[in-house]
């Protein structure tokens, strides 16, 4: 079976980072993507950014471009999100997905995930 494991939130000053882990046990293919997605209090989840496995091609969202960053290790089973110059907007739970079909993390949406992870809080202060 496909699991996730999200971790690594918390609770921040705004202005500060964190990094918050994926990781993925029981994909059996090189090339899928793992994704970070976020909900807030009474809002929909929304995507934050995807990363293919195989290549490292990415995908961001237009609210955390030039903030965040993702990777992957070379064991293509862990997806790292680095949240840096964080803002109180970046307040929620944060959850990590895998895509295992579509092959292009521009495809960074909810119905297109085929798994998905229990997720992590994070809080940012102001």
């Amino acid at each position: 079976d496909v699991q996730l494991q999200a971790s690594g939130g918390g609770l921040v000053q705004a202005g500060g980072s964190l990094r918050v882990s994926c990781a993925v046990s029981g994909v059996t293919r090189d090339s899928y993507i793992i994704g970070w997605f976020r909900q807030a209090p009474g809002k929909e989840r929304e995507a934050v950014s995807c990363i293919r496995t195989s290549d490292g091609r990415i995908y961001y969202g237009e609210s955390v471009k030039g903030r965040f960053s993702i990777a992957s290790d070379n064991a293509k089973t862990t997806a790292y999100l680095q949240m840096d110059r964080l803002k109180p907007e970046d307040t929620g739970v944060y959850y990590c997905a895998v895509d295992l079909n579509r092959g292009l993390p521009e495809f960074c949406d909810l119905v297109g995930m085929d798994y998905w992870g229990e997720g992590t809080q994070v809080t940012v202060s102001s």
